[in-house]
């Protein structure tokens, strides 16, 4: 593989099904950045809309036999409204054929809401502290 392969300049847009087999394939490789499926499956929006935003290139040098991967920030729009952003790698034969986002604005949005909404483990915390408070 080319090591100086540019990253690819899109951001995809992504269906819940989608991202659940995405999440899925990445399980099944034991790809480093993924969330577990059944979380995926609970908590995401069934009917809403994520999106992928390449990150970097990863190898996995201890296994040989796994090719090269896009890390993508990912963000996810839950059940309950709130958009939350993890991490996904995923094979660039994955990635590729994903729809891209066309308009120029979208993807400024998807880039600001990227850069300020919570991660997964942030919202996590914060569901937890706030449903540990009720009584």
């Amino acid at each position: 593989m080319d090591s100086d392969q540019p990253l690819p300049r899109e951001v995809k847009v992504i269906d819940t099904a989608s991202l659940l087999r995405l999440e899925e394939r990445a399980c099944e490789l034991s790809l480093n950045q993924r969330l577990d499926p059944a979380w995926v499956r609970a908590n995401a929006a069934p009917d809403g809309t994520h999106y992928l935003w390449p990150a970097l290139w990863n190898s996995l040098s201890h296994r040989p036999g796994i090719p090269r991967q896009l890390r993508c920030e990912l963000l996810i729009t839950l059940r309950s409204g709130d958009r939350v952003m993890s991490l996904l790698d995923l094979l660039p034969d994955d990635f590729t054929p994903l729809l891209r986002v066309t308009s120029r604005e979208e993807g400024m949005q998807v880039s600001q809401l990227l850069d300020s909404v919570p991660t997964v483990r942030e919202w996590l915390l914060r569901e937890g502290e706030g449903s540990s408070g009720r009584r």
